[in-house]
């Protein structure tokens, strides 16, 4: 189902929907994990439409992307934060900031088919610091459980009781991909968030900026064309993009890597991956935007742009810290 452009349009303050649709409950979700573990996924699932990059490269999501689902008995706000990893640079340590914070409740996502590590115990012992509800989601038992006793003992371990005594505290084994036990988690949700009015109307299932949203689908693109070939350096940057002229939405996209040689990766020979790029997110822009779509692209290599806070502000990174 492709989404309208309205859909990426955030209200100007948050909206209460009208008396005739009153809703009972109303909260943020965040979904917390380590990369690649499959929060994407999950997300697009239950909100019922594409809010939120899906590759099989770790680390693509970079931003806070908020997937609504609204029904009778109340409004979520997910927010599929950036995987938890170790710092590097200070786009990565905007994805550590905007990965923990504060919401209604948290999902603490983990793929059963990883053993546990020292990053999911700094996770835990984050989370289990918090006074919110948690709900920890054993992502992907349609594929294995093996590690499901490895994870539920590490909360026992950091919280020093038995997940069985723990308050608010909710274990639920889920499948993203399939859907697997994804009412289950919407009914967990409803039962531990606060009473409230809708932070957004009804119709609203994402709240990404217009130009971010833009990016975010031609940088999506790299990544499945070119899988583990991409640069993890490479970003996409809006530098214009025109109303409608003619029926046309025109569009200048900036893609920045961080050396010479990985120009020549993005592009491809003969041009062909740009080509192919441009051609995926154009299919995909149109039928966001509900109409044609004059798509350019040029690449750039601009080094350490990852430690340059205005061009991170620019993208929109530092837009809500």
């Amino acid at each position: 189902m492709a989404r309208k452009l309205k859909k990426t349009q955030p209200p100007e303050a948050p909206v209460a929907l009208e008396p005739s649709q009153p809703l009972s409950r109303c909260g943020t979700v965040s979904i917390v994990g380590r990369p690649n573990v499959g929060k994407s996924t999950l997300l697009n699932h239950v909100v019922g439409e594409k809010v939120s990059i899906v590759s099989q490269v770790p680390q693509t999501t970079r931003n806070q992307i908020r997937g609504i689902y609204t029904e009778e008995r109340g409004q979520i706000v997910f927010i599929d934060t950036p995987g938890i990893h170790k710092n590097k640079d200070k786009l990565d340590q905007f994805m550590n900031k905007a990965a923990t914070i504060e919401t209604d409740c948290v999902i603490h996502l983990v793929d059963c088919g990883d053993p546990v590590g020292p990053e999911e115990e700094t996770v835990v012992r984050k989370l289990a610091s918090l006074t919110v509800p948690v709900v920890l989601g054993l992502n992907k038992v349609d594929i294995t459980d093996k590690f499901i006793p490895e994870y539920i003992s590490l909360w026992e371990k950091v919280t020093e009781k038995p997940v069985t005594q723990l308050e608010r505290f909710v274990i639920l084994p889920l499948s993203g991909k399939t859907g697997m036990n994804t009412e289950k988690l919407l009914d967990a949700l409803f039962e531990l968030l606060p009473p409230g009015p809708a932070l957004y109307p009804a119709d609203v299932v994402c709240d990404i900026p217009q130009r971010m949203a833009v990016a975010d689908i031609i940088r999506e693109k790299f990544f499945q064309i070119m899988r583990q070939e991409v640069p993890h350096a490479l970003a996409v940057l809006i530098e214009d993009m025109q109303p409608k002229r003619n029926k046309v939405v025109h569009i200048r996209a900036l893609v920045l890597v961080e050396r010479e040689s990985q120009k020549n990766i993005v592009i491809g020979k003969n041009g062909n991956i740009l080509k192919e790029v441009g051609t995926l997110a154009r299919q995909e822009l149109e039928d966001l935007m509900d109409g044609k779509v004059f798509l350019e692209l040029f690449v750039k290599s601009k080094r350490n742009w990852r430690q340059d806070y205005s061009l991170l502000v620019e993208m929109g990174y530092y837009e809500n810290f």
